[in-house]
């Protein structure tokens, strides 16, 4: 049984919300008794997403953000507070696979794309959460790596690039703002069961269950596992932890 949080009267924002680890930790927030901002590219998975929570009973605010364009991030902070006066949690989880293929075919477009997402848009939304956290004093922002942040595979330079630059991007931010009342971590997922995975298991079951042997743990991650991790971050039982980059991966980087 994963541990239960109070976060009533706290606002949390959540990017790459309509789906998968963001809809998950969204979700945990909100049952939290968070006030929840759902932000994503695409206003029609975003809102059908939404409206699940709404439903449930939890206030909830969908906001269509490009987190590769920083005047929509601005603009998704500024809403933020427009609608609920603050901002105190941050799950910057938006990213994008990016292309698997050899270091030399990798074109500068295909990189410069998974960059903006994956890396850009992190410190995007890192720059205006952190700009009305100081505002206030307080806050806490959880940045999504990857185990591709820990370690190297073939074919995933670009990706595991963007990764390996998130948990830079946290652990410098987390040293400068330690002293103003603002915590930065990040977390670091394995391979969890998503719609990512969904044409995997369709046309690649044996390449998945290739990848399922592969996990110490013996199965795939589920995302309210790692929904947990993240609103532990954003506890105050996690008010020591600076800088840090969680694994949440069933051991596969311990291998």
């Amino acid at each position: 049984m994963n541990p239960t949080y109070n976060f009533t009267g706290q606002v949390a924002l959540v990017t790459g919300a309509s789906s998968g680890l963001g809809f998950a930790t969204a979700k945990a927030f909100a049952e939290a008794g968070a006030k929840v901002v759902m932000s994503a590219d695409k206003e029609e998975t975003l809102t059908s997403a939404a409206s699940k929570l709404a439903a449930a009973g939890h206030e909830v605010l969908a906001i269509v953000c490009d987190v590769a364009n920083e005047a929509d991030v601005a603009k998704l902070v500024e809403q933020t507070v427009a609608e609920f006066g603050r901002l105190d949690m941050a799950f910057n989880n938006a990213g994008i696979q990016g292309p698997h293929e050899a270091f030399t075919v990798t074109s500068a477009e295909a990189y410069d794309a998974v960059n903006n997402v994956n890396l850009r848009g992190v410190w995007a939304c890192m720059k205006h959460e952190l700009l009305q956290m100081e505002k206030q004093g307080s806050g806490v922002i959880v940045n999504c790596s990857s185990l591709g942040g820990l370690v190297g595979q073939a074919g995933r330079a670009a990706y595991h690039g963007t990764k390996h630059g998130v948990l830079g991007l946290t652990k410098s931010a987390g040293v400068e703002y330690a002293a103003r009342g603002i915590r930065v971590n990040a977390v670091c997922p394995g391979v969890f069961d998503t719609p990512m995975l969904a044409n995997m298991k369709k046309s690649k079951p044996e390449e998945l269950n290739q990848v399922i042997a592969a996990q110490p743990i013996g199965r795939l991650g589920d995302s309210t596992e790692l929904a947990a991790a993240v609103l532990w971050l954003c506890s105050p039982g996690a008010s020591f932890v600076i800088g840090s980059g969680l694994s949440v991966d069933g051991g596969f980087t311990a291998q």
